[in-house]
C-alpha cells in the first residue's frame, strides 16, 4: 500500500515562506505524476500544483509565480516551496499520487495577516 507523509506546515505571516515535503513509501515518485492539493474550511479541495514523471510542472492560477513544486528522486520526496504567502493560502495541504489514488494525511498551513 502506497504511503504518503506530508510535513512542513505551520503558522506564518503574510509574505512569508514555507516548504512542504511529501515522503513516499512503496512507490517510486520519479516515475509517477505527483500533485499537491489544498482544502480551506468550507471549501472544496482544489488542485495546487502537479509534476509529471518527466519533470513538467503545472500550477493553479492563484499560486502561479509564488509556489514551486519539485522532486528529489534520491529521497523519494516531493516538495512544495511556497513564497509570498497570503491569508487566502490558509488550508490543509495534501500530497496525492493519482495512479494509486493515494493521499497523505495533510498538513495545516495558516497565514496570518
Amino acid at each position: 500500500q502506497v504511503q504518503l507523509v506530508e510535513s512542513g506546515g505551520g503558522l506564518v505571516q503574510a509574505g512569508g515562506s514555507l516548504r512542504l515535503s511529501c515522503a513516499a513509501s512503496r512507490i517510486t515518485l520519479s516515475i509517477n505524476t505527483m500533485a499537491w492539493y489544498r482544502q480551506a474550511p468550507g471549501k472544496q479541495r482544489e488542485l495546487v500544483a502537479t509534476i509529471s514523471s518527466g519533470g513538467s510542472t503545472n500550477y493553479a492560477d492563484s499560486v502561479q509565480g509564488r509556489f514551486t513544486i519539485s522532486r528529489d528522486n534520491a529521497k523519494n520526496t516531493v516538495y512544495l516551496q511556497m513564497n509570498s504567502l497570503k491569508p487566502e493560502d490558509t488550508a490543509v495541504y495534501y500530497c496525492h499520487e493519482p495512479s494509486h489514488w493515494a493521499w497523505g494525511q495533510g498538513t495545516q498551513v495558516t497565514v496570518s495577516s
